[in-house]
């Protein structure tokens, strides 16, 4: 139990900066769908779906090499100065090849009559990779408190330069192009330009928390070592780019499939990224999850039955995300307010997507077989197929049903991907999942959701329809409590309350 405990505190640690600086981040979602037009808040959404495959090629798995060959090499400071070496060079390298390129890149994302965004964008991804090394390192050595500090004074200065880009000099200018924010903005720009300039400052900012990290870099290249990351990291691009397609590409497919002109194609593609947003609770935990427990499988593997904590880690994973679906689904007359009103058509996907999420998360655990086994490439693979089935039901289904074939496409995809890494996984490296069990848990969930949405169906009254969504959370809540009362009375704060009842 100590060792879950370990992880959940890191979990919370990297969750208070990644919740916060996220949250924040979502705070702003309200405004910009309020400030911008449908459709250019489309566009914003399809060049912040290019970003992610950047970072895929920017940074090709170094990340999850640096944990894995820490924990087996004595000199550590060769892997952090190999490494970070690596990402430097290549970042150059990639990032003045894009930058040629940057005009052929915006017209794949469907923003051809605006290059200077992915102009922009590439600085941001080459920003923000020269930190990833530095990151991992703060990770690994446990000191999360930098690493949220360093998150947060990003996302505030994103937040401060975009109202005052947008609400203060926009304005300003267009009522007197002669004014002093003219030296600042250009009303001639669309607005969408300032936001991605202010994620620019959030990347310098951010960069700026690690310079000590930064400066303790020393320019060195183990070749040996480095031949030996690069095979275990290689395949992880494919399954970063398999990742990525899975996770924004269909923002992407939406523009291209969707039937319609091109102001209705971006009102699509904001409708469904902003409702995708709402998914919000369940995206953060295991954004939370993921920073804390990689480093954390690592560690693990060397004690004594570490398959026992990766069952035990999972079953209180899949409890979390059970509530947190509950949380967001049943209450989403609230959660709605988080964007405008003209984009909640699209609310009907929530539900869906936080499905998928649950089952991202779960795919998340489960990779920890292909990690530490060095079987990377099957990453790939199981990737691979999770993005042809986005794809294909995308293509299939888009001009037929609009985002919601994105929706499902997400749903099939990550469920896929889950059950195909379990499977695969317990040939390899058996770890006893009680799978029943989580199975039950999910499916209970799941079916008080319908019987909610029965329900409500026939009582409109909204206090009446959020009563009763306390009374099916709580049931929940109670029904657990009574299942794992033996593992949760181990927990500190849990088990008071037990032996208080």
């Amino acid at each position: 139990m100590s060792n879950i405990k370990k992880l959940a505190g890191q979990t919370m640690w990297y969750g208070v900066s990644s919740i916060a600086a996220r949250f924040l981040n979502y705070l702003v979602t309200p405004y910009l769908t309020n400030v911008l037009s449908p459709a250019d808040y489309g566009k914003m959404s399809l060049v912040y779906s290019v970003l992610p495959f950047l970072n895929v090629l920017f940074t090709y798995g170094m990340e999850t090499a640096y944990f894995r060959f820490s924990n087996n090499e004595q000199d550590r400071e060769k892997i952090y100065n190999t490494t970070a070496t690596s990402i430097i060079i290549s970042t150059f390298l990639l990032g003045l090849t894009l930058l040629l390129f940057h005009h052929q890149l915006a017209s794949f994302a469907g923003i051809g009559d605006y290059p200077e965004l992915i102009r922009m964008s590439i600085f941001i991804i080459m920003i923000d990779t020269f930190g990833i090394i530095p990151f991992a390192k703060l990770r690994h050595d446990g000191r999360p408190v930098k690493y949220a500090m360093a998150k947060i004074s990003g996302i505030l200065a994103y937040l401060f330069f975009t109202y005052v880009f947008l609400s203060i000099g926009y304005v300003a200018v267009k009522k007197d192009p002669t004014s002093f924010w003219s030296h600042f903005v250009d009303a001639k720009n669309n607005p969408v330009y300032y936001i991605v300039v202010a994620n620019l400052i959030q990347a310098v900012v951010t960069l700026a928390f690690l310079y000590k990290e930064v400066l303790a870099i020393r320019f060195k290249l183990d070749k040996d070592l480095w031949r030996r990351i690069m095979v275990y990291s290689m395949p992880l691009i494919i399954v970063g780019m398999g990742g990525v397609i899975n996770e924004t590409m269909d923002r992407i497919m939406l523009k291209w499939w969707v039937p319609g002109d091109e102001k209705f194609k971006e009102t699509q593609v904001a409708i469904y990224s902003a409702c995708y947003k709402l998914s919000i609770l369940i995206s953060l935990f295991v954004q939370a999850f993921r920073m804390g427990a990689e480093p954390f499988f690592f560690k693990q593997a060397g004690s004594e039955n570490p398959q026992r904590t990766y069952a035990r880690v999972m079953k209180f994973f899949v409890i979390v995300i059970s509530v947190m679906f509950l949380v967001v689904s049943l209450y989403l007359p609230i959660w709605k307010y988080f964007i405008a009103e003209k984009l909640w058509d699209g609310l009907k996907v929530v539900p869906i997507l936080l499905l998928a999420n649950m089952f991202l998360g779960i795919y998340y655990n489960l990779s920890i077989w292909f990690k530490l086994g060095h079987k990377t490439s099957a990453g790939a693979y199981i990737t691979l197929t999770g993005a042809a089935i986005t794809i294909i039901i995308n293509y299939i289904f888009i001009k037929h049903y609009s985002y919601m074939a994105c929706a499902w496409a997400t749903f099939f995809c990550y469920g896929s991907m889950m059950v195909i890494s379990f499977v695969w996984g317990q040939k390899e490296y058996r770890v006893p999942y009680p799978w029943k069990k989580l199975v039950a848990y999910m499916v209970i969930a799941v079916l008080l959701f319908f019987v909610h949405k029965v329900i409500t169906t026939y009582i409109s009254n909204y206090w009446a329809a959020m009563g009763i969504a306390s009374v099916l959370l709580l049931a929940y809540l109670w029904f657990i409590g009574q299942v794992e009362k033996k593992e949760l009375v181990k927990l500190p704060v849990v088990g008071k309350y037990f032996k208080a009842t």
